[in-house]
């Protein structure tokens, strides 16, 4: 386990750049999904994962660690191969044991998932309110934990966060700079930027939303600036998107295609160990 950000997995094999991003949701883009759709989908499963660790009592760092096993798995797989649904949950259950907050029982997520679609938006959005046998959660988290080598250590924004806040003296501005670090997990700065830069990038949105001019304290950071500001863009990009997303507008039409791409066109089998076709298994007929 890595002691440090810079001798992480996250680091060495988790920090890409964006054509990187790009390369690896070749896939997805291939099923006719766009970008945009890519980044909507993203953004309407961290809402579905944040429903469902408040509804497990589970506090933001557990949030936040599923947000990104999620997004790995999605990065390296496509969204047909596993019902998005389910890879919340198994994310869920794997971030709660990484960040030392205890096993869920299978049978408690299963009836947290199931609550958290029956209520909106998510209800008028998936057709089916299926429900997964609990072992379907164990065998989806061992895809998980194999997708990603067991490189389970994520590093987040908010320590470093709380201790520039700290330094700059003005704590007034740690809380919506901290729910700037909550909204990020809906976009891919996570991928392409240390968790330092992102807190920073944070910290300057919210000095900049008090009116607050804070030049001379960035200007005495050995940063990049460059960077800061182009987290800065990313983030305001997404909330643009987010502010104009309409879930029952526009994900009905994605997971649409989805189902097309299952329907036997050009399907793929979810990658199993022995060889045998998982999709019924893992849950993917019903989104």
């Amino acid at each position: 386990m890595a002691g440090n950000y810079w001798n992480s997995s996250q680091y060495q094999q988790w920090l890409l750049d964006k054509q990187e991003v790009i390369v690896n949701r070749s896939e997805n883009l291939g099923m006719g999904l766009s970008h945009t759709d890519i980044d909507k989908l993203h953004l309407f499963m961290a809402n579905f994962i944040r429903a469902l660790g408040k509804q497990l009592n589970m506090h933001q760092q557990v949030i936040a660690t599923a947000t990104m096993f999620f997004k790995r798995f999605y990065l390296r797989n496509p969204f047909s191969s596993v019902d998005p649904r389910l890879m919340s949950a198994a994310s869920v259950l794997l971030a709660a044991k990484v960040e030392e907050c205890g096993a869920i029982r299978t049978n408690k997520l299963n009836a947290a998932v199931a609550h958290v679609v029956k209520a909106k938006p998510f209800s008028d959005v998936f057709r089916s309110e299926k429900s997964f046998a609990s072992s379907v959660f164990v065998e989806c988290e061992f895809f998980l934990l194999e997708m990603m080598d067991c490189c389970l250590v994520v590093f987040h924004p908010y320590r470093p966060l709380m201790q520039y806040v700290s330094d700059m003296g003005q704590e007034d501005r740690l809380p919506l700079a901290w729910r700037i670090v909550n909204d990020s997990y809906r976009c891919d700065v996570s991928f392409h930027y240390p968790p330092y830069v992102i807190a920073l990038a944070a910290l300057h949105i919210a000095c900049v939303v008090h009116g607050q001019d804070c030049r001379q304290w960035f200007s005495e950071l050995a940063v990049d600036f460059q960077q800061i500001t182009d987290v800065t863009r990313d983030i305001m990009e997404m909330y643009r998107l987010w502010e104009s997303f309409d879930a029952l507008r526009d994900i009905p039409s994605v997971l649409q295609k989805l189902r097309d791409r299952r329907s036997g066109k050009t399907s793929r089998s979810t990658p199993s160990a022995s060889g045998h076709d998982d999709s019924k298994r893992l849950g993917i007929e019903t989104l």
